[in-house]
Order: structure tokens, then sequence, then C-alpha cells
């Protein structure tokens, strides 16, 4: 065997190795985690550790409290979904919308502090959200949309769109210029060209950057806090997981549960938009 041999053998090996181990530090809490919630709490009781829940002891009572509305003694989850959903979503398209055009502007257009202000995006995504807390609170309150959900999500955009800005530029600089031009030469604005050119070859960015944005929105906790404790009724499912994870009376299957809840949409979204993501960039090679 020759010295490339072995390397190639070795490396191969370790790769695989380092492959099946982070795999596994990833998968088993949440498998710990989803088998919890499936056990009743007398066989979490006697067995902590047992890994596995037999087809005698499965059971589904948790995610049925979870979900059931606090009217019907369960704990609301179900409309605390929907809230998050809405909340989370509403952040995405206001904040692309705004952000596009910001993005584009850094990237195409030439004006003084063009770099600097690139840097400041930045820089504001870095600044504590725990000092931006009370202000924003304060402003909101007394504009009225303290305790809304339109509220809470137009304060998300101060958090979202600066690394939005600064994501979707740095892939907007990679599309050639001379693609802009040829759409220039056959008659398009430079809106239209935005629209119907960069737009479509930017669609990986996109969705990247719409998927990081919804899970900033779907995990946030401490705005939440501020502006929806008084309105039990708009509750976000972080919120409500928070609730169960400080209630004396409620069992830890249950609180699993609530976190299985919470982690599902963003791990079903994740794969959804992981396919996206390969045939958006397949559509912009075959533009390009």
């Amino acid at each position: 065997m020759t010295r490339a041999q072995f390397e190639e053998r070795l490396f191969g090996t370790l790769r695989w190795a380092t492959l099946a181990f982070l795999a596994v530090i990833t998968i088993a809490p949440f498998y710990y985690m989803v088998l919890l919630s499936l056990k009743p709490i007398d066989s979490l009781l006697f067995d902590p550790g047992s890994l596995w829940v037999s087809s005698r002891e499965l059971t589904f009572d948790t995610y049925r409290s979870v979900l059931k509305p606090t009217s019907e003694g369960g704990q609301g989850f179900l409309r605390m979904l929907l809230n998050s959903a809405g909340v989370a979503l509403a952040t995405v398209a206001l904040t692309l919308t705004a952000a596009v055009p910001g993005a584009y502007a850094v990237s195409r257009l030439k004006f003084f502090g063009n770099r600097q202000i690139s840097a400041m995006f930045l820089a504001i995504y870095l600044f504590p959200t725990t000092l931006l807390a009370v202000p924003l609170f304060v402003m909101f309150a007394k504009a009225g949309l303290s305790g809304s959900l339109v509220g809470l999500a137009v304060v998300y955009i101060a958090q979202t769109v600066p690394v939005s800005i600064y994501m979707m530029k740095n892939y907007f600089v990679t599309i050639p210029y001379s693609v802009e031009e040829a759409a220039a030469l056959d008659g398009c604005t430079r809106l239209q060209a935005l629209r119907k050119v960069i737009l479509p070859l930017a669609l990986p960015s996109l969705m990247a950057t719409g998927l990081y944005i919804f899970m900033i929105a779907w995990n946030e906790f401490l705005f939440a806090l501020l502006f929806l404790a008084a309105d039990p009724d708009a509750w976000t499912v972080s919120l409500g997981l928070q609730q169960l994870a400080g209630g004396i009376e409620v069992s830890k299957t249950v609180l699993m549960a609530g976190s299985v809840v919470l982690t599902v949409p963003v791990v079903l979204l994740f794969f959804a938009a992981e396919r996206l993501l390969t045939e958006g960039l397949t559509s912009g090679a075959d533009k390009t």
C-alpha cells in the first residue's frame, strides 16, 4: 500500500467517524425528547434512563394536552403555533421587502460611504438586543402597538433587516454586471432588471435568508415576553413553552411534548427549504 492510498483510507475512515459522531450528538437529544413525550409519567419516574418505549406504554395524551385549548383543560399550544407562524411569516415578508432593495443598492450602486454603510449593517446586528428592548417597548407602547402581534413583527424587523441586507449583499455581488447590462440593452429599467433577472438568480440567497429570518422570529423570546405577556391569547409558542417549564404542576412529559411541537415545524421547513435551495440554484444557473 502506498502512502497516498494509506492517507486516503485513513482520512476517509476519519471523515465517516466524525460524521457519525456529529450525527449522534445532534440526533440523540432530540430522540430522547421525543421518547419522553411519548411516555406516561409513571413509566418515566420508574425508569428515566430507558431509551425505548414499548407499544403498551406508548401514549399521545401529552400532545393532546399540549394542543387542546386552555378552556378545555389543555395548554393551548395550537393557538400559540398559529400566532408564531403568523408573526414569523409576516417578519419574513416585511424583512425581505425592505432588505432586497437595500442589499441591491449597497452591492450595485456607487455612492460615498458605500463600504462603511455595509459594515454598519453588520455592526447593528451585533448590537446587544437587550439594550434595544426598553426603548423599543416605550416607543411601541406610545404608538399603541404594545401587546399586538403586528407590533411584534415590526419589532423583529429591527433585528432581521441589517443581517438580511448583509447576507444578500454578499450574494448580489457575485452576480455579473453583464447580466444586468444585457437586460438594459433589451429595454429593461433598473427595477425591471432587479425583478426579472437579479431576483431569479438570487433565489438561493432569498431562500436561505428567509429561512434564517423565520427561525429568528419563531424562537425569539425576549421581545415576545415584553410585548405579549399581558395578553395570553396573543402568546407565541416560545412563551407557552416557558410557561410549561416554570409550572410545578406540569409534568416533564408534557413539557417534552411542547418542546417537540416547537421544534418540528422548523425542522420540516428546513428540509423543505433545502430542496428548494437546490432547485433555485439550478434554475439560476440555467438563466445565466
